[in-house]
């Protein structure tokens, strides 16, 4: 393939097949070692945030998914879609972006915790 001439041949054809697209879900349910107040888990999420460009791979990517991390299942799965964030674990834990960075999101920034207490 690739001259005006060229015709596509069987092998061509499974090669361009379209990557499927995995859609987002909710993380399941998890619990921490000990537990922990809404305002601390807060605290924990702002630090990833502050510190996630560090880790690697691009600020733009990390943006969108924090912003995808903080909505709801449609509008998360439009700013990854978007973003041409590649999706390997369905509940946003591992993904890529299109250049092949990996980005690791821990459970306690998607979700909340089972066992909460109360702020006092």
């Amino acid at each position: 393939m690739g001259c005006a001439g060229s015709r596509q041949t069987k092998g061509d054809r499974l090669i361009n097949i379209s990557r499927t697209v995995k859609k987002i879900r909710k993380p399941k349910p998890w619990k921490l070692p000990q537990p922990i107040t809404k305002s601390h888990l807060r605290q924990m999420r702002d630090e990833f945030w502050d510190t996630a460009p560090h880790y690697g791979g691009k600020k733009e990517i990390w943006d969108a998914l924090q912003a995808a991390a903080e909505a709801d299942l449609d509008l998360a799965q439009a700013i990854v879609d978007s973003a041409g964030i590649i999706i390997q674990n369905a509940d946003l834990t591992v993904c890529y972006d299109e250049r092949g960075a990996k980005y690791e999101i821990p459970k306690y920034v998607l979700s909340e915790p089972t066992n909460f207490i109360r702020d006092s």
